[in-house]
């Protein structure tokens, strides 16, 4: 399997690593993957160990914040390997991302490669039990050594890895969610369907409000008119309107293509569960919940996989969904997931690829 240069060292983080109380993205695996994009072509790529690197102070993704990332995990097979999930159409989203702050694409045959190698040579790492797994960060960025507004000549990729458990401290308990009616996130035509460090720094305000206030994610509306549902800033959102799964649609390019929503709704269609991707507004919501229709509603991400929500606040108004309790379709979503990517249940889509 091993197609890139490899570096080895004798040292390993394994020991430094507390099994008991991982949480998420406090630990790094040994091995890390480097690719530099130089003189209008990608090199070889390599494994290296994991660890700092220099930068000079004019490096211009410090200024211009010229940089895109993706994340996806593997997970150890119950019946022996690991298994990746759908590294594609992360590999794909990479490749759109980097399209929209003008940085060269990656070829998606080598980045599901140099994932896998990555997995190979971290196997370690890779924990044992359920609900944990191997998070997989790919980050590409521009690192040209000169200030001016425009893009880099020069770019690194960088693949490391992190053993996870879940990325709420709830876990699959239902968290609290603010709904953003102050601060807006993106609006259409910029940068929102892009996985950039960008949209993320526009979230940190009103996420640490949120936070201060008891509540684990806000949920972002438009940033024209506060009216329509966007995403969860960690999450794509579904909700549950008369037994039909409807999430935000895709359309106005503000949210990202989740691969984990992808997913849940090609689970859906499989199991004759009605979904629709369509404009939402938040009036509706709350309508859906006051006249009981609204029966539960649940992020998608690969961080968290399925966080089922308990309870939106909106204009200082707390309204609890399917009385504070994961709902049956959740639940479903999130077993199947999990069974798929730990092997345990078949996987029909071709969504798994194993390292031994």
């Amino acid at each position: 399997m091993p197609k890139f240069n490899f570096i080895e060292r004798n040292d390993t983080r394994f020991n430094s690593v507390n099994w008991q109380k991982l949480g998420f993205g406090k630990y790094f695996a040994d091995y890390m993957f480097v690719a530099n994009y130089r003189n209008g072509k990608w090199d070889d790529g390599k494994i290296v160990p994991y660890g700092p690197f220099e930068i000079e102070p004019s490096m211009m993704t410090l200024h211009y914040g010229q940089t895109i990332f993706e994340g996806l995990k593997a997970y150890y097979n119950v019946k022996g390997g690991i298994n990746i999930f759908r590294p594609d159409k992360n590999a794909q989203r990479l490749n759109n991302s980097a399209k929209k702050l003008v940085i060269p694409e990656y070829p998606v045959e080598l980045f599901i490669q140099a994932v896998k190698e990555v997995v190979h040579y971290n196997k370690a790492f890779v924990p044992q039990k359920r609900g944990e797994s191997l998070y997989i960060r790919p980050v590409l960025f521009g690192n040209s050594n000169v200030l001016g507004v425009h893009p880099s000549d020069d770019y690194m990729l960088i693949i490391f890895a992190s053993p996870v458990a879940s990325y709420y401290e709830e876990g699959l308990n239902p968290v609290k969610i603010k709904v953003a009616d102050n601060y807006v996130r993106a609006v259409r035509g910029g940068l929102g369907s892009a996985k950039t460090a960008a949209n993320y720094a526009a979230s940190l305000l009103a996420g640490q409000e949120a936070k201060k206030n008891g509540y684990s994610q806000v949920l972002w509306l438009d940033g024209v008119n506060l009216s329509n549902i966007d995403e969860v800033g960690a999450m794509n959102i579904l909700f549950v309107l008369n037994g039909e799964i409807i999430t935000p649609s895709l359309e106005a390019g503000t949210i990202l293509n989740g691969v984990t929503r992808d997913s849940v709704l090609h689970l859906a269609k499989s199991m004759g569960i009605k979904t629709s991707e369509r404009v939402i507004s938040i009036n509706e919501i709350f309508e859906g919940l006051q006249n009981g229709k609204l029966s539960e509603a649940f992020g998608a991400g690969t961080a968290a996989t399925i966080s089922p929500v308990g309870i939106l606040s909106y204009k200082d108004n707390d309204y609890v969904l399917g009385d504070g309790k994961i709902g049956t379709i959740s639940q479903k979503m999130y077993d199947t997931l999990l069974g798929i990517q730990y092997g345990e249940i078949e996987d029909k889509f071709g969504w798994i690829i194993q390292v031994n």
